[in-house]
């Protein structure tokens, strides 16, 4: 029996749970040739999502590149990285990768790379050079490969944040989007998991991502959705759950995907046969122990000042923080100094700013918080 609840990893399957309008609407744009933009909080199962399209859509005259490029820190990592997947993701064989590879890119010394586990996929090495291969050359290798193979080509970048911290990051957005506007037969599904990063890449007027394809923001799966899968993936481990004690997993994770799936894992791991409100406590008592060393290292070096908004937060207080009753309660320093402290915490991902003011971006985090910080 495979495991009920999956967490931290994407899922796919019958772990997969609603997402049909996003489903048909991504699915619509790769088969399109449409750029794609997923803006969401952390944990809301965007990279699930993706691959699900993925295997979708591909077929014989319509491949998708998946790539993460958390780990890249450079221009010259990204362009290395960009290449070996695009390559690897368009040829079914390993000779033929190496054969793209001389064809396509100039002046590169192509090599597989297998790894010393057995069950571990091999990966491609191109050694690119950053004085001799030119990026715009790279960029646009998946458009030369597309038109040569008379095929579409949708190349899906994960964490796509990372170019806006790299060094020199403007004229490496430039860079990129001067080439990647001008393809016909490649387009685009660009994807991450800080929000506010993101936003300000794609939503400023200043940006050179600035209107680039089509946006949306990913929501929270509703409850209504979340319990039905819930009792069912209890079902298939022959265990039940309420509807009530659902509902509780859905409200204390805020419905964020992967909160929800390890919630409710650890609830039906301390199941015998039925879930109870002790059993509930216990597998949230569970949740938060794994959480737990992640948190305390996040809070280790927040002063007293944003310590203090966060328990405001938490309080109930979510706008007009200068108030004489927050102020009393709360020591947040000067008035002038508001501004700074809350930028810092958005930036640190510790809060998101809403319509109706400041949240507490974690939801697991909020629980947490009140229970040791308060």
């Amino acid at each position: 029996m495979s495991k009920p609840f999956i967490y931290g990893m994407s899922v796919e399957g019958e772990h997969f749970t609603d997402r049909e309008f996003e489903t048909k609407r991504l699915l619509l744009n790769f088969e399109s040739g449409v750029n794609s933009i997923l803006i969401s909080p952390r944990r809301m199962g965007k990279t699930s999502l993706v691959k699900k399209v993925k295997s979708l859509a591909e077929n014989e005259t319509l491949k998708v590149v998946y790539m993460d490029i958390y780990k890249c820190r450079t221009a010259f990592e990204f362009y290395e990285k960009y290449a070996s997947a695009v390559i690897q993701s368009t040829a079914t064989k390993v000779e033929r990768m190496i054969e793209n590879a001389k064809e396509f890119l100039l002046g590169v010394v192509p090599k597989i790379v297998y790894s010393p586990e057995p069950a571990s996929e091999i990966s491609l090495s191109l050694g690119l050079n950053p004085h001799s291969n030119d990026p715009e050359e790279i960029l646009n290798l998946p458009e030369k490969i597309a038109r040569k193979r008379g095929i579409q080509i949708v190349v899906c970048i994960d964490e796509f944040q990372q170019i806006g911290e790299m060094p020199d990051s403007m004229t490496l957005q430039k860079t990129i989007r001067s080439v990647w506007q001008h393809h016909q037969q490649t387009s685009y599904c660009l994807f991450g998991s800080k929000q506010h990063l993101m936003s300000h890449l794609f939503y400023s007027r200043k940006m050179p991502f600035y209107q680039f394809g089509d946006m949306f923001f990913l929501s929270k799966i509703p409850t209504e959705k979340w319990v039905p899968f819930i009792r069912d993936r209890f079902r298939t481990a022959d265990k039940t759950i309420s509807e009530e004690v659902a509902k509780r997993i859905c409200t204390t994770a805020d419905n964020y995907s992967a909160y929800v799936q390890q919630l409710a894992w650890n609830v039906l791991t301390m199941t015998e046969k039925e879930a109870t409100e002790q059993t509930f406590h216990e597998g949230l008592d569970a949740t938060l122990a794994q959480v737990s060393p992640l948190y305390v290292e996040q809070t280790a070096n927040l002063t007293s000042y944003q310590l203090n908004l966060l328990r405001a937060i938490c309080y109930g207080y979510h706008s007009d923080f200068g108030k004489r009753e927050v102020a009393s309660q709360f020591n947040m320093g000067s008035r002038s100094n508001f501004p700074k402290l809350k930028k810092t915490l958005i930036e640190r991902e510790f809060l998101e700013e809403r319509e109706d003011g400041l949240f507490i971006s974690d939801p697991l985090f909020a629980v947490w918080f009140e229970k040791n910080m308060m």
